[in-house]
Formats: structure tokens, sequence, C-alpha cells
């Protein structure tokens, strides 16, 4: 049996000692009256250990007040191994985080935060997430639907005083959060395939608000036609942004901060300037031809915004999850129409307006979160069914992908 770890105080193993107690005693009644009737009998021991060890891996919770689950880093010989080969295979730098029932039941960090002084990643570091935050500007949309000042159907040019005399006028909200409005993207991949050059020309440390964007794309002509197939586009998620703040009459981060982080409870998370960083935060690092590092710093806006580039900690976007399957964040029905999926976007992924998941016949296999900048990397996934959360973060260009398939493989013994 694998070994398990027991976070019990002295009153809740007393409770514990007491359930087993009950347990053994209900069997041996069973027992005895199956024995009589010429029934088959019960081994209690047997099946308790049974049960035992049904609940390895993740968590046991049918007895109150016990927290016992199994610590995946212990297995040294298999499990930690291949996480550690991984790790050093990919170079990885950056936090892990997975949470179950609301508990972490793994956290692991490597590497620095900041190379040059050695200062390492732990727990409680912040990572930008690149277009991982996107989910977050989708949650506001939503509610501000809550509240009746907009609809998913209702167009731009019904809720947003800015001129856009190129779009095509039947543009919806849909449309932006579905990436299928046919509008430029501000970042064209088809056009180009490294962020950095966006900032060749244009001085990145004047983006520092949402409307900062708009000259880059806001007298360009549609780039394919409205309710086209699915084509990711940052821009659509700008205009979002745009809206969030015309509607509610606050500034975008404010938004975030007030209605999202503060009510999920991601105490360590936010939107800041690259100029202006609190403490515990990550510095991104590329890697040059001769291997060596260098910062970022002058490859990304000098601060996020409502298509990307908040800061989290693994564990707080564990706790993001928690709170929105949970209804802190959203009613259930809104929660429903946030995660339902929208648009086929290749044979069995699909997107919704949180993002991209896997679905099968059977209904939801996991959700799909995922982020790159350069000197940006973050992947996480949620099980609904499982209510389990993977989440990897990383100040490195390439690695999250890697390791977090490497924690799916720990996790469901693959």
């Amino acid at each position: 049996m694998n070994q398990l770890i027991c976070s019990i105080n002295s009153y809740s193993f007393c409770l514990f000692l007491y359930k087993i107690n009950i347990y053994h005693r209900n069997n041996k009644l069973k027992n005895a009256m199956l024995k009589r009737e010429g029934g088959e009998q019960n081994d209690s021991l047997s099946n308790l250990k049974k049960l035992i060890e049904c609940a390895s891996l993740y968590e046991f919770d049918f007895l109150d007040g016990i927290h016992i689950q199994e610590e995946l880093k212990l297995d040294k010989q298999t499990k930690w191994k291949s996480l550690t080969k991984k790790q050093q295979e990919v170079q990885f730098s950056g936090s892990i985080c997975v949470r179950k029932h609301d508990r972490t039941i793994f956290s692991e960090s490597f590497g620095y935060a900041i190379y040059p002084e050695k200062i390492k990643n732990h727990s409680h570091t912040r990572f930008s997430i690149a277009s991982g935050s996107k989910i977050f500007t989708s949650v506001a949309i939503c509610k501000l639907v809550e509240e009746g000042k907009i609809t998913f159907d209702t167009k731009i040019i019904d809720c947003l005083d800015i001129v856009f005399p190129y779009f095509d006028k039947e543009i919806t909200i849909h449309h932006l959060l579905t990436h299928t409005s046919g509008i430029p993207d501000y970042f064209d991949e088809d056009e180009m395939d490294d962020y950095e050059d966006l900032w060749k020309d244009r001085p990145m440390y004047q983006i520092r608000s949402v409307k900062d964007f708009l000259p880059m794309f806001q007298y360009k002509k549609m780039k394919t036609k409205v309710d086209s197939p699915f084509k990711y586009n940052n821009t659509g998620y700008i205009i979002l942004g745009l809206i969030i703040e015309h509607i509610s009459g606050m500034n975008f981060v404010d938004y975030i901060n007030k209605d999202i982080f503060e009510i999920a409870g991601m105490t360590d998370s936010g939107y800041f300037s690259m100029d202006e960083l609190p403490e515990s935060v990550s510095f991104g690092y590329l890697e040059k031809p001769d291997g060596t590092l260098r910062s970022n710093i002058f490859s990304l806006p000098v601060k996020g915004g409502p298509d990307g580039g908040a800061y989290v900690t693994a564990i707080d976007m564990g706790i993001f999850w928690e709170s929105l399957m949970n209804g802190k964040l959203l009613t259930k029905d809104m929660t429903r129409n946030l995660l339902i999926p929208q648009v086929n976007v290749e044979e069995d992924i699909f997107y919704g307006y949180g993002g991209y998941m896997e679905s099968n016949e059977l209904g939801i296999v996991k959700y799909i979160q995922m982020g790159y900048d350069p000197g940006v990397n973050y992947r996480s996934v949620h099980y609904p069914n499982q209510a389990l959360t993977i989440v990897v973060c990383s100040n490195k260009s390439e690695g999250a992908f890697e390791i977090l398939k490497e924690m799916e493989n720990i996790i469901f013994n693959q």
C-alpha cells in the first residue's frame, strides 16, 4: 500500500479511532447476521485497507476533520524520479501546484526567480501567465451579463463609444469571446512569429493601459468575415477589456482586482508594471544562442491587460478554479455558460467563453489554459469530474507543457 501522510490533530485522531471502532463494530454485526443467514461474510480489515488504498493519490475525505493524502514526491524511485528527470531534461524553471477538493496535494518549485541573484522560485513566487489570464476577462464579461448590463449578443457598436471604421457592425461579444469575429489581430502569427518584433518600432514602456493598444488595430480592415471559423485573436480580448471599462466605469485592472481576485481569495495575484514589481515576482528569461539567459524586460508591454499578462502564483490559480466551480465568482447558470463548448477548434478540442476544453462522448474531460510570451510559459488543466487542478507556471519560454504532461502521467498512472 502506498505510503500515506496523515495531517491529524489530537481531536481528529481520537475521532479517527472512534470511527474505525464503529466501522469494525458494524461489520461484526453485519457478519453475525450474514453467518446466521448463510451469506458471505466481510473481512472488515481487508475492506478498510482497500478503502484506504482507493483513496490514495488524491485525498481521503470520508472521515470528518481528517486530511489524509498521498504525497506524490515520496515515491522517489518512480514518480519523483520521473518528474526530476523531466525537469532536468527541459531545464524547467517555475512552480507546480496540484489541488484537489480545495486542498494542495502537491507543490514544488525549480530554478530561480532572479537568476543573477540566485533567488529561488518557491510556492509563493508570482509568475506572468501571458494569455492564461484571458479567462479573467471572460469572467468579468460574464459578471456584466449577469447584472443585465450587456448580453453575449450585444454588438460592439452598442456597448462601446470607440469607432472602428472598418469593422463589421454585426460583431458581438460572443464573437470576441470565441475568436470568431474576423477582426485583425494586433499580433498576427501569419505575419510574424516573434512577439518581440512588435516593440521594435513601438516603445513597449508606453503600453500601460487598455487604450494604449488601440493604434495597433483600430483603423485596420477585417481579416475575415464575421462568424468565421475559430482563429485565435488577441485584439478581441483588448476590445472586451475596453467594454468592461466602459460598462463598469472602472479601470480594467481595478475591476479584475476587486471583482475576481479579492472575491476568489487570490491574495498574491495582480497586474503589475514591469518597472514597479512587488516582492516575490519572477523575472522572465529567454535563452540566447550561446545558452546564456537574458531578461524579457524589453520583450513585452510594460503592463499586462485584457489579453494577457497577469501575475499569479500556481496556488492562486488552483484557488481560482475552485472559486469558479464553487459559485463564488458567478452563478451556477452563468458558470455553465462560461464553460460549455461554443466552437470546435480541432477534433476533440473545443473553445468556450472561458478557453479551451477537451471533450468526448461523455462530456468535458478537462479545461485547458495556456499562455506564452517571450520568457513566459504557462499551462494548466482542470478536471471537473475529479475536482482536480494542475498548474504549471514558468519564467522561461519553454517547459511548462512537458512538466504538465509528466504530472498528468504521474497522477493517472499512465
